[in-house]
């Protein structure tokens, strides 16, 4: 066995892993990463960047198609295979040279294998080999190995051996009929582009479309999923799966009615990628999401530190937000507060201090890639008012912005802000409609910052930008 000691390990090298050695090298500290498959993870191969690359050209022919002059330039259909070939360029062919590359610049070792706690500060990689290399960490272990896609136990279906988010992102043929089991961003977002691109789909529903977001939010989306061929059926819950010797996929739906596919994507939650990392050594329960405090160091079932604090969690493993954008946030809070740890600084962990992650609970943003787009952060009406919030509701109808029926004929969309009565600042924003994706950071500034809407008044949106929505809002408001 080899043996090498560095400052921090880190388990895992997706973005999150990634951003958190990253931050311990720039902070004077050794790091070392440990990862079992491709470095860069599941947002580089198999869901943020592939899914979004099958989405964007039909979102790009749909925006020229609601323009007169652009429109009459398009002659031609969606071209299918051209749009795997750029997701498979954009998922750099599953490559991950380019990934390794950037390791070794920012000077951060990485060791190929599956990694496992052994004991405190003790991290053992298994390769492929069965050499087994032992990473002594002096001052810190971060887990960030992400989570995976949570199959249920539905009669039959592991055996029909169904889609999950890896296969509809990965997959080098679009499906004549494709069944999706599911009603959140994943199971929308692929709906949306198989449609696109040819296939027949079938959306099984049992508790309705985007239940997280706003009332309206689904409502429009699943109304433009029909408008686009798609079979939503809302109430619909499967109990049994099977495959025939055809490859044909049967799917018995609770009353009896059947729905037949060539693939099925299961798309209803994630699992916690810590069944293999060595938590029953350090007596953790194998599977589990992880428990952090409010500097992500992971704590046990009664809210004690792991040893004297030196295991960290950051990412999708601790359950605070499954987004790739978040978990990326809490690394930098992470890398930061390790080094100033290691090097005697006190931590700062006041609410919006440097070494806490506050904005997971105040202001995470989200953009939903269907058609129309989402974009939120913050919270919802609801959550507001769950949270013993004063709330007023705000809502604009975004086709009446001047940006608006420049962007597109028949723009449709809408914006919703809520706003906390007692403090006077907006602690939600919603939009619906094309391409309001790239809208959504100046409502996160406006949540984080506090900013008083008095102040807002004094923040002008150009015109005629569909960003004039913020002074209808406000306009809204005052009335």
């Amino acid at each position: 066995m080899q043996n090498a000691t560095y400052d921090v390990v880190v388990i895992g090298a997706g973005p999150v892993g990634e951003n958190v050695a990253d931050r311990v090298v720039q902070g004077g500290l050794t790091a070392a990463i440990v990862e079992r498959e491709l470095v860069g993870g599941e947002c580089s191969y198999w869901a943020c960047m592939p899914t979004k690359a099958l989405l964007r050209s039909q979102a790009a022919l749909r925006a020229a198609r609601q323009v007169p002059g652009a429109r009459e330039a398009v002659t031609g259909e969606l071209d299918a295979a051209a749009v795997l070939r750029r997701r498979d360029a954009v998922a750099s062919h599953w490559k991950d040279d380019g990934q390794v590359s950037w390791l070794d610049s920012a000077g951060i070792a990485l060791y190929r294998g599956q990694g496992r706690i052994s004991s405190d500060r003790i991290v053992e990689v298994t390769g492929a080999d069965g050499a087994t290399t032992s990473l002594t960490a002096r001052h810190a272990v971060v887990i960030a190995t992400g989570s995976g896609a949570l199959v249920p136990d539905i009669a039959g279906l592991r055996e029909a051996a169904p889609w999950t988010s890896r296969e509809a992102a990965a997959a080098s043929e679009v499906p004549g009929r494709l069944a999706i089991i599911g009603g959140g961003v994943v199971a929308t977002e692929m709906a949306t582009a198989y449609a696109g691109l040819g296939s027949t789909v079938t959306v099984l529903v049992r508790d309705g479309v985007l239940t997280q977001a706003e009332p309206f939010v689904g409502e429009r989306v699943t109304q433009s999923l029909r408008e686009a061929g798609v079979s939503v059926q809302l109430g619909a819950e499967a109990t049994s799966v099977s495959r025939d010797g055809e490859g044909t996929v049967h799917i018995t739906l609770t009353g009896g009615d059947q729905v037949e596919a060539d693939e099925i994507l299961v798309a209803i939650g994630r699992t916690p990628n810590t069944y293999d990392v060595g938590l029953d050594r350090i007596g953790l329960k194998p599977g589990a999401w992880l428990t952090v405090d409010d500097t992500l160091r992971v704590v046990d079932a009664a809210g004690a530190l792991i040893g004297d604090g030196w295991l960290y969690a950051a990412g999708d493993v601790n359950r605070r937000v499954l987004l790739t954008h978040q978990g990326k946030y809490q690394a930098r809070a992470v890398g930061d507060v390790i080094v100033a740890r290691a090097t005697g600084e006190a931590a700062d962990e006041r609410p919006w201090g440097r070494h806490v992650a506050t904005a997971d609970e105040r202001a995470v943003p989200q953009v939903v890639f269907t058609d129309p787009e989402i974009a939120s952060v913050g919270l919802t009406a609801a959550a507001a008012e769950a949270a013993g919030l004063r709330i007023r509701v705000v809502d604009y109808d975004l086709a009446a912005v001047a940006g608006a029926a420049l962007h597109a004929d028949g723009y449709q969309g809408q914006a919703r802000m809520v706003v906390d009565e007692d403090r006077r600042v907006i602690v939600g924003l919603t939009l619906v409609g094309p391409d309001v994706a790239e809208l959504i950071h100046a409502a996160t500034i406006a949540i984080v910052g506090e900013v008083p809407l008095e102040r807002l008044w004094h923040a002008v949106p150009a015109y005629p930008t569909v960003s004039e929505v913020w002074l209808r809002l406000l306009e809204a408001y005052g009335r």
